[in-house]
């Protein structure tokens, strides 16, 4: 099923890729940062293809002049290449990713806020996203607050919403779009629960060994769904909010794993 050869020469390219696109991106980031986000966009598409994913959208990311906050299911690392090929966001990521091998620097460099996934967090990390956000980035935010094995959506933590409260653009409330993504086919047959766990990385699984072994297989089509967007102001608090965001995004995982997304039937009320 897994062809090891392949999993190698996408490796190889996704590191040489990685070499060729580092120096420009560098000089872009020490003399104007708040402009790589581009950049980084076309660096994850060409990751993404390297990599065998066949990634569609449905919806529209929201246009606005000012920064947004998106909210989405996490079943994988491999959901940041897929994301930030289609979406102009900065991602927001527990603290221990920092230090991962080669994943960690390359988070740092792209610009990723980094918290405690606690409650609360600490005023630092506060600060560090507000000023993100008064800067004009838009932030990208795992509320399950950890991966999963791509079935299904965890509860969302209601106090990683912290930041939803933040004003955007002309203080306006933040504009908050859901998202969902999901792992739906492999060379044109539907992805079977048996296999996710090659795409999903929970629990105890080595980073390496797994991302050899996603590497290995054929051409994985992804789904990436926007919903309609809302603000926190719409539902008085964090936790309506929070309630709101997880019901739209499970909704949207639900019918993409059961291939029903041409269906007509809303993805969102």
């Amino acid at each position: 099923m897994t062809n090891r050869f392949v999993g190698i020469v996408r490796f190889l390219g996704f590191v040489f890729w990685t070499l060729i696109a580092m120096g420009p991106y560098l000089v872009l980031l020490a003399l104007r940062p708040h402009s790589c986000i581009g950049y980084t966009q076309r660096y994850f598409h060409i990751v993404a293809r390297i990599c065998g994913f066949k990634v569609k959208t449905r919806g529209i990311p929201v246009s606005v002049s000012g920064p947004v906050l998106y909210v989405c299911n996490h079943a994988s690392y491999l959901d940041i290449i897929v994301l930030g090929s289609v979406i102009k966001a900065n991602f927001i990521a527990k603290a221990e990713v920092a230090g991962w091998p080669g994943f960690g620097f390359l988070a740092r460099i792209a610009r990723t806020v980094f918290v405690a996934r606690k409650r609360g967090g600490t005023a630092g990390e506060r600060d560090a996203l507000a000023n993100r956000l008064k800067a004009g980035d838009s932030l990208m935010l795992f509320p399950e607050g950890t991966s999963n094995d791509g079935n299904r959506v965890l509860p969302f933590k209601s106090s990683l919403f912290a930041v939803a409260e933040m004003r955007g653009a002309d203080d306006a409330p933040l504009p908050v779009q859901p998202v969902s993504i999901a792992y739906t086919r492999l060379d044109g047959m539907p992805l079977c629960r048996a296999l996710r766990p090659f795409y999903a990385w929970y629990g105890d699984m080595t980073l390496g060994g797994h991302l050899l072994d996603a590497l290995s297989l054929g051409e994985v089509v992804v789904e990436v769904i926007f919903h309609p967007v809302v603000n926190l102001a719409e539902f008085g608090d964090r936790k309506a909010l929070s309630n709101h965001c997880h019901d739209v995004v499970t909704q949207g995982v639900v019918m993409a794993l059961a291939g029903r997304l041409d269906a007509p039937v809303p993805l969102a009320h």
